[in-house]
């Protein structure tokens, strides 16, 4: 036997190692494979969207929901609980309501709070006062 046939990683260490790094390059190309075919999640969620939600209690709500496309589109509002689904009613699609304004930020909410308006970060020079020479 030869120096340089001995392995490295000790005898029957090789063909397991080697296995095991081929299971941990095939795991994420199985997933890409599933989320791309009809039987992953891409397909999920077509004519389907969730337009309100409101919690009754901690087990029970009330969801409205969008199902179909184009000249298709219903609202449904379902009562959802732990016993199931229920259908409350079936609505045409109502326009939907203007986009909150956007909320402002922690600065200017902090600089609001302390009755300030937005002013320019503070220098050394502004945070030191020259003092009078007393000499």
């Amino acid at each position: 036997m030869n120096p340089g046939d001995a392995n490295p990683l000790g005898p029957g260490l090789g063909l397991p190692l080697l296995a095991l790094a081929a299971v941990v390059v095939l795991i994420p190309l199985v997933l890409w494979l599933v989320k791309r075919s009809p039987l992953g999640f891409a397909q999920t969620g077509r004519g389907l969207r969730l337009v309100a939600s409101l919690a009754l209690s901690p087990n029970q709500r009330v969801v409205t929901v969008e199902v179909g496309t184009g000249d298709e589109r219903r609202w449904l509002v379902l009562g959802v609980s732990p016993g199931g689904i229920q259908p409350l009613h079936n609505l045409s699609p109502q326009p939907e309501p203007a986009a909150p304004l956007a909320a402002p930020g922690f600065a200017q909410l902090l600089a609001r709070a302390r009755g300030m308006q937005a002013q320019p970060a503070p220098t050394p020079a502004t945070l030191r006062p020259e003092l009078p020479d007393v000499r």
